[in-house]
């Protein structure tokens, strides 16, 4: 007679890392000052210094993230500059 196979543990997920949602002002060089917001009702994606008050906003879609808005404003400002 042959012996039951024990069924194998499924291998442990691996959790996703978390990314930021606060990060330092490029103007005012303050660390962790600049949050990030996501409005996906309205697809409006707004990052905003706590200590310079410097803001921006810009179209966002269900896939976006707060580093994606903020990549986005600091490549926008690096244009202009």
């Amino acid at each position: 007679m042959g012996k039951r196979k024990s069924k194998a543990a499924p291998p442990p997920k691996k959790k996703t890392p978390k990314l930021d949602t606060v990060f330092d002002c490029p103007f005012c060089n303050h660390k962790k000052a600049i949050t990030a917001k996501l409005d996906l009702k309205v697809k409006v994606g707004r990052v905003e210094c706590r200590v310079c008050e410097a803001k921006y906003d810009c179209e966002i879609n269900e896939l976006s993230e707060a580093i994606d808005v903020y990549a986005e404003w600091i490549d926008k400002c690096e244009e202009l500059n």
